[in-house]
């Protein structure tokens, strides 16, 4: 009891690579607007597989893989001690189904199997909803970097202690805010 086979998970989560950038980059234009990355930006990050891991979350379309439907991506830098979630991004239509948390879980127990002892994220004062996810995982807010996204909103900045047990940490609930 308790396992999670494939057809309970929210989404299939795979590795990004290379041929997702394009996808990926006009996804984050379209969620983040001016703070989206450029090109550049994740084609700089998928080049240091040893400090970085990229995920994406796709539904299946039931046919071939090609068809899979990408709902989400998110990213990891992991320098020990400290793992740092760079982005998390679910497109609107997704949201609420538990892609968020599936991905947050992965990026959680990466920076465990890389040998981080605390994972930082920042978001943005304006995002309630991510928020509201990050602290029902017990990450804290312990600064705020004043008008530092380019529509004027704080930035957020939270961490998360993995004491020892990093499955200690995922959600205790069943509803995704994200």
């Amino acid at each position: 009891m308790g396992e999670t086979t494939a057809s309970d998970r929210p989404a299939e989560l795979r590795d990004m690579v290379a041929a997702d950038i394009d996808f990926i980059t006009a996804l984050d234009l379209e969620l983040f607007g001016v703070d989206s990355w450029p090109r550049e930006m994740f084609v700089a990050e998928l080049s240091q597989p040893e400090t970085r891991r990229y995920i994406i979350a796709e539904l299946s379309s039931g046919v071939e893989r090609e068809q899979n439907q990408i709902a989400g991506y998110a990213g990891l830098m992991c320098v020990p001690p400290i793992g740092d979630i760079q982005t998390i991004g679910v497109l609107p239509e997704f949201e609420g189904r538990g892609i968020a948390r599936a991905m947050l879980d992965e990026l959680i127990a990466e920076a465990g199997r890389r040998g981080a002892d605390d994972i930082m994220l920042e978001v943005s004062s304006k995002n309630p909803r991510a928020q509201k996810l990050y602290k029902r995982y017990g990450f804290e807010h312990i600064h705020t970097r004043r008008k530092y996204y380019r529509d004027g909103s704080d930035g957020l900045i939270m961490r998360l202690s993995l004491a020892g047990d990093v499955t200690s940490t995922t959600a205790t609930t069943s509803k995704d805010p994200a």
